[in-house]
C-alpha cells in the first residue's frame, strides 16, 4: 500500500547545514542527438535501456520528492525530448496536486514540432541552449547540431505561450566568447531571457582542456557592460542564478558562477541520474541508488521517502569544483542532468 510521505513528513527535506530542498532535478535520459564539447565524448557509450529509470519510476521518485516538500521539478537529459512517451510523463508529474512548477531544459532541436505538445502537457517555464549564432561555429561546438533547428524550435516556444524562456550559454574562451553581446541581443530582440554559466567540470572530455577554455562571469559581465546597462535585480526563479535587468526590454541576464561565486550556501536541490541515482550534490560522487528501493519495495513509497530523508543528511556543504583532473566527477553531464 503506498503511504502519503507528507503526513510523516511535515518538515520537509532540510540538510545538516539547515537548507531546505524544494527543487529536484530528473535526467530522464542519457541520450543526446547532439555532442557538445564541454558535455561528453565524440564517441560517447550511452547506458543500456534496461538499466535506465522507466517512465512510472521516475514518475513514482517525483511524486516522494513532491509529498516530501519538493515544489519546483525540472526534466533534463542528455536530451528529454528524445525519450519515448516524455508526454506522458510531463502530464503525470504536472497532475502532482503539491507541485508548483514543471519546467525543461532542452537543446531545442525538436521544439519544432513538440513546442506546443509540452506546453499543453503542463510544463510552465522552458530552458533552450544556445551556445553561438553562426551555423559553422554551432556545430563545432555541438559537433553535429544544426542551428536552424533550434532557432525554429525557440520561435515555436516563443508562439506556444511558455510563462518564460531562457537560453542557456556556455562560453568558452576562444571558441564563443566573441559572440556575448550578439547572444544578448538576440535574446532581447525575441523578447526572452538568457543566462550564461561557467562551465561545469564533470567528467572527462579528452580533447578539451577546460582551464584552457574558462571564461568567468565576472569577465563576461564586462563585456556585456560596453553596450548594454545591467541593473541588478533580486529576482529569482528557484535556482543558483543571478540576474540583471536590461532596461526597456524584456529580457534579465541570468549569470551561474560555480567557480568564481560559489553558491554552495543557498543550494535548495538534488538531481537524479538517468539511472535512478540521487546525487545531494552535483559536484560529488556520492550517490544513493533509488531505483534499487524502487524494486525491492514496489508498491509503497515508505522506505522510498525515508532514504530519500536519510540522504539529505549527506549532502555535502559545498561541491568543491576545481579544473584540475583530479577535481572532476567521473560521471558526464549527460548522465547528471543539466
Amino acid at each position: 500500500m503506498t503511504t502519503e510521505i507528507a503526513k510523516s513528513a511535515p518538515t520537509g527535506l532540510i540538510d545538516r547545514f539547515g537548507r531546505r530542498i524544494t527543487y529536484l532535478r530528473i535526467s530522464v535520459t542519457d541520450r543526446c542527438n547532439f555532442r557538445c564539447v564541454y558535455c561528453m565524448e565524440p564517441n560517447q557509450r550511452f547506458t543500456p535501456r534496461n538499466r535506465l529509470l522507466g517512465l512510472d519510476d521516475i514518475a513514482r521518485i517525483a511524486r516522494t520528492f513532491v509529498d516530501l516538500g519538493v515544489r519546483k521539478i525540472r526534466l533534463t537529459g542528455g536530451e528529454p525530448l528524445v525519450r519515448h512517451n516524455i508526454l506522458w510523463l510531463m502530464r503525470e508529474i504536472a497532475a502532482l496536486p503539491r507541485l508548483d512548477e514543471l519546467v525543461i531544459t532542452t537543446n531545442g532541436s525538436r521544439l519544432a514540432a513538440l513546442a506546443g505538445p509540452v506546453r499543453a502537457a503542463g510544463v510552465r517555464r522552458i530552458n533552450i541552449s544556445l551556445d553561438s549564432l553562426r551555423p559553422e561555429r554551432f556545430r563545432r561546438i555541438t559537433r553535429n547540431g544544426n542551428l536552424d533547428s533550434v532557432l525554429r524550435g525557440i520561435d515555436a516556444a516563443r508562439a506556444a505561450g511558455f510563462e518564460r524562456i531562457k537560453l542557456n550559454v556556455v562560453i568558452l574562451k576562444h571558441r564563443n566568447h566573441d559572440e556575448i553581446l550578439d547572444l544578448v541581443q538576440f535574446a532581447v530582440d525575441k523578447g526572452i531571457n538568457i543566462s550564461f554559466i561557467e562551465e561545469m567540470p564533470i567528467g572527462r572530455v579528452g580533447d578539451h582542456d577546460r582551464a584552457e577554455v574558462f571564461y568567468p562571469s565576472d569577465t563576461i559581465r564586462a563585456d556585456l557592460q560596453s553596450r548594454f546597462t545591467l541593473v541588478p535585480t533580486t529576482e529569482t526563479t528557484g535556482g543558483p542564478a543571478r540576474y540583471y535587468r536590461i532596461p526597456r526590454t524584456e529580457t534579465r541576464v541570468g549569470f551561474i558562477s560555480p567557480h568564481s561565486h560559489n553558491f554552495c550556501g543557498d543550494c535548495n536541490r538534488v538531481r537524479v541520474t538517468a539511472e535512478g541515482q540521487l546525487l545531494p550534490c552535483l559536484g560529488q560522487e556520492q550517490a544513493l541508488d533509488l531505483r534499487r528501493i524502487l524494486h525491492e519495495h514496489p508498491g509503497d513509497t515508505t522506505e522510498l521517502g525515508r532514504a530519500i530523508r536519510d540522504a539529505m543528511q549527506h549532502k555535502p556543504q559545498g561541491h568543491e569544483f576545481g579544473l584540475g583532473a583530479n577535481r572532476i566527477p567521473l560521471r558526464h553531464m549527460n548522465v547528471t542532468g543539466g
